[in-house]
């Protein structure tokens, strides 16, 4: 019996091999991101835009974006974007550096005591 179940694991093995690999999807560069803000203390969200190379500030957090980027094919799809997050009372080192993604804010999310931030979307031409 353990030779055929085996057996089945090679034939699945050898299947997955085979199989065509998945095609990079194109993507374009917008020259900002929205990003939804939240105070956990006073309850207040905020959508706030950050334009690429520059920074803004939201309660103590400074939201620096490097750079966000989209499909090409479908804009309003699933957007990334890398940025830097500091606390201005820890300014020495940044509370996120990182890629953030907009369709798992939970993969790759900011983890603050009093804050969180979390991508909407890249502003696209």
């Amino acid at each position: 019996m353990a030779a055929g179940v085996m057996m089945r694991w090679l034939a699945v093995l050898a299947a997955l091999t085979v199989a065509a690999p998945a095609t990079a999807q194109e993507v374009s560069q917008a020259n900002a991101a929205v990003f939804r803000w939240l105070d956990k203390v006073s309850g207040v969200a905020t959508d706030v835009e950050v334009p690429a190379g520059q920074e803004v500030t939201e309660g103590r957090l400074l939201i620096s974006l490097r750079e966000c980027r989209y499909p090409t094919e479908d804009p309003s799809s699933n957007a990334y974007a890398y940025l830097v997050v500091q606390d201005q009372l820890y300014p020495d080192s940044p509370v996120f550096e990182g890629w953030m993604i907009a369709d798992s804010p939970a993969l790759s999310a900011l983890d603050h005591s009093r804050y969180d931030l979390w991508l909407l979307r890249c502003v696209t031409p």
